[in-house]
């Protein structure tokens, strides 16, 4: 079988590291807030380019403690509104109403997937206060458009990088582009822990200093509580994990690249939408890194179906939007027509950093022959 993402392929390359990095947690007897989180705290903080990371428990709380800590700073309040691209995963959309606000749909640039900023600047009312940019499936949004808007309208750009680590625009990375960037190293990220994993990048020391009390029940100091805070803390056995992988992040962002460009160049099917990576120049090493590799059909069961046939293991990301989930049905009566039509065609390929020339050539044979 080719699956779709062989995790533990992945990390058996780093056997010995990661072990060594367990045992070395185990060994320390300290398990929460230590010195694995300060350190890899330290070092994604480097790689990013940013002044604070903030080590959290995943992603979706990366995304809800940087709108809580707005709000504790007086700059949101309950009923605003955040601008969020409709084409993403819903945990976008939840950090918004899960403190209150309300998300406001924008159609996606149907050569991207990504938020069409052309669109943006209708959408903005006396309530708007944030710009969610979500840089779907490792690619990354136009920022200069986005953040020429913001200014114009005094509005905070909180990145959702979920899908993005290691991508750059114009010379930055992912999570460097905005005012806060929220991270998510779910196993199957191209930075992935052994668990549920996130962090926060900022270069607002206010903010830094907010969301790290917040994620730690409210309080800088032990026993005092200045907010109403939450529970979300990496911990030090993921942050060791995390600490051994980042040092690979760009190999493996090398290796996914190549498996995407061979899709690119060699998949010839007139039943198939391929993905078209945009803001390519010569100075930029990554752009798109390729979380997934995302093909569009109007055969998409037949499609997945064939493939199977083959054990070439597809998933569909997404097949059903946000705004007609059922957790969402004040907006299910909404039509957007561009998001609708790419849930309902997108396909993602095998696109893991270990797939082997064979299985590579096998797959675009076979997508080749389909009818």
């Amino acid at each position: 079988m080719v699956p779709f993402l062989d995790l533990k392929k992945i990390n058996s390359q780093y056997s010995a590291e990661l072990k060594n990095a367990v045992n070395r947690v185990i060994d320390s007897g300290w398990y929460i807030q230590g010195e694995e989180c300060e350190a890899f705290e330290k070092e994604f903080t480097k790689y990013c380019g940013t002044q604070y990371a903030v080590g959290v428990a995943n992603g979706l709380d990366a995304l809800i403690l940087i709108i809580r800590a707005y709000k504790e700073l007086g700059l949101m309040q309950s009923g605003d509104e955040i601008i969020v691209p409709a084409n993403t995963y819903i945990a976008s959309i939840l950090a918004i109403s899960e403190n209150d606000l309300i998300p406001v749909l924008v159609e996606p640039d149907i050569s991207t997937y990504n938020i069409n900023p052309d669109l943006i600047e209708k959408k903005i009312t006396s309530k708007t206060k944030a710009i969610m940019p979500v840089h779907l499936y490792g690619q990354i949004v136009a920022m200069e458009k986005i953040n020429t808007i913001a200014e114009k309208y005094g509005l905070k750009v909180i990145e959702d990088s979920a899908q993005a680590h290691g991508a750059v625009y114009n010379g930055k990375k992912a999570g460097n582009l905005g005012d806060a960037s929220g991270f998510s190293f779910y196993p199957g990220k191209n930075l992935g822990a052994m668990g549920d994993a996130g962090a926060i990048t900022t270069n607002d020391s206010e903010l830094a200093e907010v969301v790290r009390a917040l994620a730690n029940y409210g309080s800088h100091e032990k026993y005092i509580n200045n907010y109403q805070g939450i529970n979300s803390r990496l911990d030090e056995m993921q942050a060791a994990i995390l600490r051994v992988k980042l040092k690979y992040l760009d190999v493996e962002l090398t290796n996914r690249r190549y498996v995407a460009d061979n899709y690119t160049q060699d998949i010839e099917n007139r039943h198939v939408i391929l993905p078209i990576e945009k803001n390519v120049s010569a100075n930029q090493l990554i752009d798109h890194v390729w979380h997934l590799y995302v093909i569009r059909t109007k055969k998409r069961l037949e499609l997945q179906q064939y493939l199977s046939g083959y054990s070439i293991q597809t998933l569909s990301h997404y097949p059903t939007p946000p705004h007609k989930q059922l957790a969402y049905r004040q907006l299910n009566q909404i039509s957007l027509p561009i998001t609708e039509k790419i849930h309902n065609e997108v396909l993602s390929l095998p696109i893991s950093p270990m797939l082997n020339e064979s299985d590579l050539r096998f797959i675009i044979e076979k997508i080749n022959a389909f009818k």
